[in-house]
């Protein structure tokens, strides 16, 4: 059975595997992002919250599309060239989103926290 574009590539189907790892990874950052949004709106104020939320899923759902698009990427480049080739990009991208949620966590957590020593 030979490999075409319309089959995997990789017996051991690493793309897809990665794929689903970054598809479930920007599914977390999202629900977070979301979860900040709602109930972070009293400590750090509705328009802060709001628009940290909406950056984390804005930046989730790039990730999301920028992963699938890799994953397609990848998969003709493979069938076509034998050898991989990529970026960081989408990496970055989730990188930078997942550092501004763990911040205005690590606020709200502090606020939390100075609050009930007080």
């Amino acid at each position: 059975m030979t490999a075409g574009p319309d089959r995997p590539y990789d017996p051991g189907l690493q793309p897809e595997r990665t794929l689903l790892a970054w598809r479930r990874t920007a599914l977390a950052l999202a629900v977070v992002s979301a979860a900040i949004a709602r109930y972070a709106g009293d400590r750090l104020g509705l328009v802060t919250a709001a628009l940290v939320g909406a950056a984390g899923v804005v930046g989730a759902a790039w990730a999301y599309h920028r992963a699938t698009q890799r994953y397609r990427r990848v998969h003709l480049w493979l069938h076509r060239e034998d050898t991989l080739a990529g970026d960081g990009l989408a990496f970055a991208v989730a990188s930078a989103s997942l550092g501004l949620v763990a911040v205005v966590a690590a606020v709200y957590v502090l606020q939390v926290g100075l609050e009930r020593l007080a």
